[in-house]
């Protein structure tokens, strides 16, 4: 395909000029200084609470080693008093695949483990893998470390459209490879293990009408597939790849925040498993945006509907005049090949 070739060339120079400008500042950080973490209120399966959020850089090389990994992950998560809060979920983000023992050598991944099983307020544990790295010797091996919690396991569908997902974003994930996933997780019994799908709003190539219609049929083929809970990911505009080509160009914008809403409200209605509408980036001129009157309030009823589960009445309601731009660019944009949505 044309897509990867290019998205090869754009991440072949973008890479090369990372390179050069580390050899410029002679930045000789370990892996440890890229390690961060935050902490905030957010929704858990059962009730309102608190995550954890850590994000490791890995390597196999660093991260088989107390030294390396395991050093770098209690720093990060000793920045926040996880006895303070009653319900508390860790979201554990590396590299690649925390499943991948080539990536997260299998000593680091229990003693992570451990230390999540001495905390008894600690009500879910999240981490992110490829399908490929899903089997269910280390799914149950690592339950088994914390057995009274919630053990999730996040995967980045992005959409069940197959076309999309291997020809736009280029991902090579199959539907296929993904639904074995979530049946070996869900054929676990004995352990409270879950599957989550990652998805994603608004793709390179796609218009705006067919990226709200793929987000909500991607929703209904999860819940088919079993997963349990779904986190959409709106686009936003990252520097040396294609959607950042294209965009400096005008022929890619991230989508309306009305998009998002929409999605909520049918995905909410509808698909009765846990969903969150990610909003980072809303209103920033490289992320999902609306207008400068309404971009704030809308993200703060986001915010509201993902710690509720529900559609505020606010929201339902909600109107602003960019709302007609919205449904011209549902209408026109696919005809058109532009959009009506300026960063104004």
């Amino acid at each position: 395909m044309q897509v990867q070739v290019i998205n090869k060339q754009i991440r072949e120079h973008s890479i090369e000029n990372i390179i050069n400008k580390r050899d410029r500042k002679k930045d000789k950080k370990p892996l440890q200084a890229y390690a961060a973490s935050w902490a905030n209120k957010d929704r858990l399966y059962d009730s309102v609470g608190y995550t954890i959020f850590i994000v490791l850089p890995t390597s196999g090389c660093q991260w088989a080693t107390e030294s390396g990994g395991c050093t770098m992950w209690k720093k990060q998560l000793e920045k926040t008093d996880i006895t303070s809060h009653e319900n508390v979920a860790i979201k554990l983000f590396v590299s690649g695949s925390f499943l991948n023992k080539n990536e997260v050598n299998v000593k680091v991944q229990e003693h992570i483990f451990n230390v999540f099983s001495k905390y008894d307020n600690i009500k879910e544990v999240i981490v992110e893998s490829k399908p490929e790295y899903i089997d269910e010797d280390s799914l149950k091996w690592l339950a088994s470390i914390i057995p009274d919690k919630i053990f999730e396991i996040g995967i980045g569908l992005e959409t069940s459209n197959e076309d999309t997902r291997l020809n736009k974003i280029n991902k090579g994930i199959t539907n296929k490879s993904f639904e074995r996933a979530v049946d070996t997780i869900n054929s676990i019994d004995e352990y409270d293990i879950r599957a989550k799908a990652y998805l994603l709003v608004k793709p390179i190539l796609l218009s705006e009408k067919d990226a709200l219609e793929e987000s909500i049929e991607s929703a209904y083929y999860a819940k088919k597939v079993g997963v349990k809970r779904l986190a959409y990911c709106p686009s936003t505009v990252h520097g040396g790849t294609l959607m950042d080509y294209l965009w400096k160009r005008g022929s890619y914008n991230p989508p309306w925040i009305w998009t998002t809403i929409e999605i909520i409200k049918e995905v909410r209605k509808n698909v009765d498993i846990p969903m969150i509408m990610d909003t980072a980036g809303f209103g920033t001129r490289r992320g999902p945006f609306n207008c400068k009157k309404c971009n704030a309030k809308l993200k703060s009823l986001i915010i509201k509907s993902n710690l509720e589960q529900e559609i505020p009445q606010e929201l339902e309601e909600f109107s602003c005049e960019c709302k007609n731009k919205w449904y011209a660019d549902l209408e026109f944009s696919k005809i058109l090949n532009t959009t009506t949505n300026p960063k104004s």
